[in-house]
């Protein structure tokens, strides 16, 4: 399987079109080829093509910055001698400066295939600033390691935001190059763009089911994001970063289990069984015990669930990890009606409004989770409108089939 990058890498042919131009790139720490050699690095090697300048999103181009909130500044590439703009720092949309470096903005960005995770709100940005300033941008597409399914409420009208960039659902299906073609076909925008997709990618191929396990290495698109099962997981378990659960940060499986002190997770478990024991298949709970060395609960003992979504207990066609996590919240609020569950805090430099709520892109989970007559059925019957609907809606911008 070749990734876009490595397919640019080996293709005179396919990069000819920028020969002469300034060309820049949007990358991170996973955004390497497949012999694990920095895509910067592989650019500025090549005969021709002239490096500019390099972005980094949340996180840093360096992925060395920890948790959500925390900004990087601007540097000069001690190395290559290049500028390196920060889109999470004192800005998140390229500035006119920023633009004036380049005239081709390559794109190279591990995504996971859930819409809160950044990347995908920086891919709109970049793209409508480069619409606007009459700049192109070429998006070299990765695998989704999510894979095909689709799952969760769909973003409301008016709670667009940092992690929320339109109206997706939690688990999109989609690879950052075909999100590419959605944006690009939803805002109506004009701009130079290309997608240069993957050869070899097989969403559908076990045991990785979207990413493909023994032909490339994982590589942490972000600090928390330390493996293939982290991904599958992130869909249900990134909810938890607006409650006062732990999310398993500072831990060494972070957003693949989840608990707090004096948590009983054996009764949790059994409450969860018992209202909707279909949302919990297609992968194996666990209780289990952790100590978050840093973040939320640092230093207690949490008792816990782990999600284990590895072979030989996941099931792609099964696993729903959206309705898994509002179902553990649910079960706990019937336990313990007084339980103080939803984190009031700042959360992506928003302060009006509950992170739970700008998490799941609107007020229906929190709501659903809260009301003490509402029923699995109920959330059900919502999500699964919502998920026809985007399943015939993105079958316009599908390139892997």
């Amino acid at each position: 399987m070749k990734c876009g990058i490595d397919r640019l890498l080996e293709d005179p042919a396919l990069r000819r079109p920028l020969v002469g131009r300034r060309v820049a790139l949007l990358a991170h720490p996973a955004s390497v080829t497949r012999a694990l050699v920095h895509s910067l690095d592989a650019l500025a090697e090549l005969d021709g093509l002239r490096l500019a300048a390099a972005f980094g999103p949340q996180h840093g181009l360096r992925g060395d910055k920890q948790d959500n909130m925390i900004e990087s500044p601007d540097f000069l590439d001690p190395v290559r001698g290049i500028p390196v703009f920060s889109l999470y720092g004192a800005v998140r949309r390229p500035t006119a400066a920023m633009l004036d470096h380049f005239d081709v903005l390559l794109v190279d960005l591990q995504d996971l295939g859930c819409r809160v995770y950044t990347f995908i709100t920086t891919l709109r940005y970049v793209l409508e600033e480069a619409a606007r300033a009459g700049k192109a941008v070429w998006i070299l597409d990765r695998p989704n390691p999510a894979g095909r399914p689709v799952e969760g409420l769909r973003l409301r009208p008016g709670w667009e935001s940092f992690v929320g960039a339109g109206a997706l659902p939690m688990r999109h299906g989609l690879t950052l190059g075909e999100l590419a073609h959605w944006f690009v076909r939803t805002h109506r925008l004009e701009l130079d763009y290309r997608v240069v997709t993957m050869e070899g990618w097989d969403p559908t191929r076990p045991p990785g089911y979207g990413w493909p396990l023994g032909e490339r290495v994982w590589i942490n698109p972000s600090p928390n994001a330390p493996n293939p099962w982290m991904a599958r997981c992130y869909p249900g378990t990134v909810l938890l970063e607006g409650t006062t659960l732990s999310e398993g940060r500072g831990t060494t499986r972070p957003l693949e289990l989840f608990g707090a002190p004096h948590l009983d997770a054996g009764r949790l478990v059994a409450e969860m069984e018992a209202l909707a024991p279909h949302w919990l298949e297609g992968c194996r709970l666990r209780t289990c015990w952790f100590e978050p060395t840093f973040h939320k609960h640092a230093g207690q003992l949490c008792a816990g669930l782990h999600i284990h979504t590895e072979p030989p207990v996941y099931d792609p066609g099964t696993f729903r990890p959206w309705r898994l996590q509002a179902l553990a919240f649910k079960a706990l609020r019937r336990l313990w009606p007084d339980y103080p569950l939803w984190r009031d805090f700042p959360y992506e430099y928003e302060y009006g409004r509950l992170a739970i709520d700008l998490i799941n892109g609107g007020e229906a989970l929190r709501r659903w989770v809260d009301d003490p007559a509402a029923t699995p059925a109920d959330l059900d019957a919502l999500a699964e409108a919502d998920e026809r609907a985007w399943e015939e809606e993105r079958e316009a911008v599908l390139v892997y089939r």
